[in-house]
């Protein structure tokens, strides 16, 4: 038995309740999730800031380490016990000109887990066998470590090679709005890269500037606050819209601004000055299959591991509130203790 959660699209806390225990079908794996990390897409989906569209109920969480318990016909390759990581991109068409030219994530007919599919805040989950990433035949010691990897570090490693360009040709820094947990695996992939790295976070928020300073970047302050030298890239994590022309106005010449989250409020008027000079602004949207291969083979090569902070999951909205709050000082993570699932 699981448990499911029915809301109105509201910013309403997460409740529970008995569900049957989901079948695979065609091309479909049953997953005994071990870990699920929480996301602030999680937080827009609960707040209604997302498509009105989508339908309700639905049970969030994209970022899932978990086991395979059985398989559905068309799973060839896949058997009882193997670990497995679930990431946002659930299942695209094949067929439209973006999957044909190999851009899925912008699949018109995407599925999203978590999202227009049911994701990990469970004990059980299905998940499509041709969009898992295999994470060995045995599970992690810690699976908390690494389910932060299949979301924040994925969509932050897209965003940072779309970065990357800018980055090499200008030497300079690269600049993250926001310090949550896609910019602490950020942090350690481009440093390793030879990057120094600048912070910024809510302004006064020292506690997150001190976090960020420890972990190794070169420098930390208030997104009000001019960094020591001009950025030649910049990735915004953090959800706030004014953060565009801030970041526009501290980069260099020439230099990448790149937008990382699926939701943003509304990026104020700027003056032409800050984005002439050959600056660019653009988004990342979803992720392809091969964006989180090459991360994840990068996060191998580093031995990435994000740090956890651990929810039952029937603290679901607690952990939904500490990630609201930036009270945390690494991921939240959720890890069933009981036979309960959430939506939203």
């Amino acid at each position: 038995m699981m448990l499911e959660r029915i809301t109105p699209r509201s910013a309403r806390p997460l409740e529970a309740r008995e569900v049957p225990d989901p079948v695979p079908g065609q091309g479909e794996l049953l997953l005994r999730v071990l870990a699920c990390a929480v996301c602030r897409t999680d937080l827009h989906l609960v707040d209604g800031e997302l498509d009105p569209r989508v339908p309700l109920p639905r049970i969030p969480g994209h970022q899932v380490v978990g086991t395979v318990m059985a398989t559905g016909p068309g799973c060839a390759g896949f058997a009882t016990g193997d670990c497995i990581g679930v990431a946002w991109l659930a299942a695209t068409c094949g067929g439209c000109s973006f999957c044909r030219g190999g851009r899925e994530n912008l699949c018109t007919g995407a599925v999203f887990t978590g999202y227009t599919a049911d994701g990990g805040y469970a004990e059980l989950m299905l998940a499509r066998a041709g969009y898992v990433f295999s994470l060995g035949a045995a599970a992690p010691a810690d699976p908390a470590v690494v389910a932060p990897l299949l979301c924040a570090g994925m969509i932050g490693y897209r965003a940072y090679r779309k970065a990357h360009p800018a980055l090499a040709a200008g030497g300079g820094p690269l600049a993250l709005y926001g310090f949550g947990s896609a910019a602490r695996l950020l942090l350690a992939v481009a440093r390793a890269d030879g990057h120094a790295v600048y912070v910024h976070t809510r302004p006064g928020d020292l506690r997150k500037q001190d976090q960020a300073r420890a972990a190794g970047a070169a420098w930390a302050g208030g997104s009000d606050t001019a960094p020591p030298h001009r950025p030649a890239a910049a990735i915004i994590l953090a959800p706030a819209g004014g953060l565009v022309p801030a970041a526009l106005a501290a980069v260099e010449r020439g230099a990448t601004v790149v937008c990382a989250g699926i939701h943003m409020s509304d990026i104020p008027a700027f003056p032409y000055a800050a984005l002439w000079h050959e600056r660019e602004l653009c988004s990342v949207a979803n992720l392809t299959r091969s964006d989180g291969a090459a991360f994840l083979a990068r996060a191998a090569e580093l031995s990435l591991t994000a740090a956890a902070e651990r929810f039952a999951l029937d603290e679901a909205n607690s952990a939904l509130h500490a990630v609201r709050s930036g009270a945390l000082s690494g991921s939240a993570v959720l890890v069933p203790a009981a036979m309960k699932r959430y939506a939203a």
